[in-house]
Parts: C-alpha cells; sequence; structure tokens
C-alpha cells in the first residue's frame, strides 16, 4: 500500500480551497431559495464572512438585510423582496427584544413548524407555559375557548 504524504505547501494550498462550513450553509440556503422550498431565510454569520456572503448574494441576484448580532456575528435576511420589506419594519432592534408577537411572526416567515411557533408563542406569552393544549381545550384562564 502506498501513502502520500503532502508538504506543508500542499496542505497550505488544499486549506486554502476549502469552503468554511458557513458559506456551505448560505450556499444550500441559495440553493432552497431557487427551488422555491422557502421564500426567506435567516442566516447568522460570523462577521468575518459577511464580505463573502453579501458578494454572494449580490452575484445571485437576490435583496439581502444585514443587521449585527452580538460583537462577531451579522444576521443575513435574504430572499422575496416583500418579505424583507416586512422584516425591515418588524425586526429593528436584537432578536432577543421582540415582542412574543414579532417573534412569531418572524418564525412563520422563516417557515418554521407553525405548531412549535404557536407554542413558543404560547409560552413567551405565560399564558400556558408551553402547553398549548390547555390552550387550545379552553383550561388556560383567557375567555376565548377553541372547538377541536
Amino acid at each position: 500500500m502506498m501513502t502520500t504524504t503532502r508538504t506543508a505547501r500542499q496542505y497550505v494550498a488544499c486549506k486554502a480551497t476549502t469552503v468554511p462550513t458557513e458559506i456551505k450553509v448560505l450556499m444550500n440556503h441559495i440553493y432552497e431559495l431557487h427551488k422555491g422550498v422557502r421564500h426567506m431565510v435567516l442566516f447568522t454569520c460570523n462577521k468575518r464572512y459577511s464580505e463573502l456572503a453579501i458578494q454572494r448574494l449580490e452575484s445571485q441576484g437576490f435583496p439581502y438585510l444585514v443587521q449585527p448580532a452580538g460583537q462577531h456575528n451579522l444576521n443575513v435576511y435574504f430572499g422575496r423582496r416583500e418579505c424583507l420589506e416586512a422584516i425591515r419594519l418588524i425586526v429593528n432592534r436584537p432578536l432577543n427584544q421582540l415582542t412574543p408577537e414579532e417573534d412569531f411572526i418572524l418564525g412563520t416567515m422563516l417557515g418554521y413548524d407553525l405548531c412549535a411557533q404557536c407554542e413558543r408563542y404560547c409560552k413567551r406569552k405565560s399564558e400556558c407555559e408551553g402547553k398549548c393544549d390547555e390552550c387550545i381545550n379552553g383550561n388556560s384562564t383567557t375567555e376565548s375557548k377553541m372547538a377541536v
């Protein structure tokens, strides 16, 4: 059996062509947008990849919105223009400061599981502590009841 040993130069050249995982995730999101799997994406990445991410989005013709996410990261929203216009109005502060309603709208727009979003909303509103079957069955403290 023959083994090959790479020189330092070959190793560096190989490493230089390696695509970072975050950029692979971005490329998958772009693929899903092209295929119509989703209409909007929230992509969080390290700031060091922002220029590469923005170049890729611009080359693909996708509108985008960039917001800081802590000291080292960025949130990059991209996809359909009408979705981004709504995001511009809703997400005007850090995500952890969104109201339960804004958080629900954002999650739904991003295509997250609707039932999970409903459960999250109820939990955040502190009405049923995440036990949404109690809300649905009319066992919550609110007066509105829902037939199942």
